[in-house]
């Protein structure tokens, strides 16, 4: 069974900074690509950074310049450091798994008070 766990949430002020983590039960080069997701109170799950298994990464035009997704494959983890966070940061962030199917993790709350 594939798990997904997220830590690193909390809450910060504007302009302050967070990294979170997502550790993975395998070895994370058998996902195809991994991911943060964020979802805010009545809004839909939305893409916040993606790396492929090469190693491409892709980021949500609101975050380019700001966050930074990266990864350890030694200890099969994927980071995202949120720099210059913005109360409209403020979400639930998913890690997210490709391998055919999805497979997220818990989620970890992120608040960002202005």
């Amino acid at each position: 069974q594939v798990q997904l766990v997220e830590s690193g949430g909390g809450l910060v002020q504007a302009g302050g900074s967070l990294r979170l983590s997502c550790a993975a039960s395998r070895n994370i080069f058998r996902f195809n690509a991994m991911g943060w997701y964020r979802q805010a109170p009545g809004k839909q799950r939305d893409l916040v950074a993606t790396i492929s298994t090469g190693g491409s990464t892709n980021y949500a035009d609101s975050v380019k310049g700001r966050f930074i997704i990266s990864r350890d494959v030694a200890k099969n983890t994927v980071y995202l450091q949120m720099n210059s966070l913005k109360p409209e940061d403020t979400a639930v962030y998913y890690c997210n798994g490709q391998a055919g199917l999805d497979y997220w993790g818990q989620g970890t709350q992120v608040t960002v008070s202005s």
